[in-house]
């Protein structure tokens, strides 16, 4: 039902809107590092910037240390996974019907039958994604997508970027995807309220958690550059554009080289 709404009246509704927000901004791009940068409202960015920062150092970040705890370092692939690992599990599970419905829309069947075989498995088998059996025992992984990726497989343009609060880094086209996202994700259609707002509660505590496992590079990044407004934006654009598979210069975003805009 929620494909036959949106395509394809909606699917045109859609890319019209996205068309609409990513035309109407002030085009001032730059080249940064070989990398095109349209930023055109970084004043608002880098104060938005500023906020969520300052979320993070209080907040976010003492949050997630305490999240942390004995997941802390590398883990045995053997041992059992501690409660840290079973909330990402479990968040990253409830993400997967949305990303089976973005498969979809993007002409990619196998990607979508991928996600829908590994939410079968994991919310069965894996009780209800706290485990997850679906790769360790069936090397059935995720193909990580969203309506972002499926705006950019339908030809809208990328639009400016933008700092979202507490989201973070994003462009126009993305920022129409999350809202879309949610609009489209079959777990919000089927839930009543109280379900609802405990999928979205695990798909937050999820993040958390990933930014606890990640808290050492967050760090660097956030609290430790001479300019982590200018860092993070470069660094969010690369690996963005690498994963969409739209590279506008000669260069890997994993290579740390690449990492650090200052860097001689």
């Amino acid at each position: 039902m929620i494909l036959v709404k949106l395509l394809p009246t909606g699917r045109r509704l859609v890319c019209l809107l996205a068309g609409l927000a990513v035309a109407g901004c002030v085009s001032q791009s730059v080249q940064r590092d070989g990398v095109t940068i349209n930023d055109p409202f970084e004043a608002q960015n880098r104060r938005v910037h500023a906020f969520n920062k300052g979320l993070d150092a209080r907040v976010i970040g003492p949050v997630a240390d305490r999240l942390k705890g004995d997941d802390d370092g590398p883990r045995d692939p053997d041992a059992p996974i501690g409660p840290l690992q079973m909330v990402i599990n479990a968040g990253r599970n409830l993400s997967l019907p949305v990303k089976v419905v973005n498969g979809l829309l993007q002409g990619r069947p196998g990607d979508a039958g991928q996600n829908l075989t590994r939410f079968a498995v994991n919310s069965t088998l894996g009780l209800g994604g706290l485990f997850d059996p679906a790769a360790a025992s069936f090397g059935v992984t995720e193909r990580d997508t969203d309506f972002g990726e499926t705006l950019a497989v339908w030809g809208v343009p990328e639009g400016a970027y933008l700092e979202l609060p507490i989201l973070g880094p994003s462009t126009q086209r993305d920022a129409v995807g999350q809202v879309v996202d949610l609009l489209i994700d079959p777990l919000y259609h089927v839930l009543d309220a109280k379900g609802a707002a405990v999928v979205f509660g695990l798909r937050v505590a999820s993040k958390a958690g990933d930014r606890a496992r990640f808290g050492d590079s967050v760090d660097g990044i956030l609290q430790g550059s001479a300019d982590s407004y200018a860092q993070l934006r470069l660094i969010w654009l690369m690996n963005r554009r690498h994963d969409l598979g739209e590279e506008r210069a000669e260069y890997d975003p994993y290579d740390d080289a690449a990492i650090d805009p200052y860097a001689e």
